[in-house]
């Protein structure tokens, strides 16, 4: 179980993908879920993921592999309670061979203001056009 002070709240748009990566290499599945909205999409390869429960067991397939991810964040373009974030990333985890493999691509985002100060990813297309996601 995750200890409340290990989640990072993202109280602005540019804060939102350290809150990711960190949650991420902690394998902490539940801080990831916390970072979208309850409707919310992630755009994978074999169709929209939507809601969080859905978005819950999506990551779940992915840390089972305990994969690793830096994340830059290259732009946040900002109007009133939305946000579009523009990254790139990098995944390390270990191959069907155990050999540690590298993926790399690049990520777009709507995010958008919670009444409490909070920002929570709306879309999420973590495989941007241009990317080998």
């Amino acid at each position: 179980m995750t200890d409340a002070s290990d989640t990072v709240l993202a109280t602005s748009p540019e804060q939102l993908h350290r809150a990711f990566q960190d949650a991420f290499n902690r394998g902490d599945l539940e801080s990831i879920v916390a970072l979208y909205e309850p409707r919310a999409v992630v755009a994978s390869p074999g169709g929209p993921v939507e809601g969080t429960d859905a978005i819950r067991e999506w990551y779940r397939g992915i840390l089972a592999a305990r994969p690793s991810i830096d994340v830059q964040t290259l732009s946040v373009n900002r109007v009133g309670d939305l946000a579009m974030l523009h990254g790139k990333w990098i995944v390390h985890e270990a191959g069907p061979d155990h050999r540690q493999a590298r993926r790399e691509g690049r990520n777009t985002e709507t995010a958008r203001r919670q009444s409490d100060g909070r920002w929570l990813f709306v879309i999420d297309d973590p495989g941007a056009p241009g990317t080998d996601a």
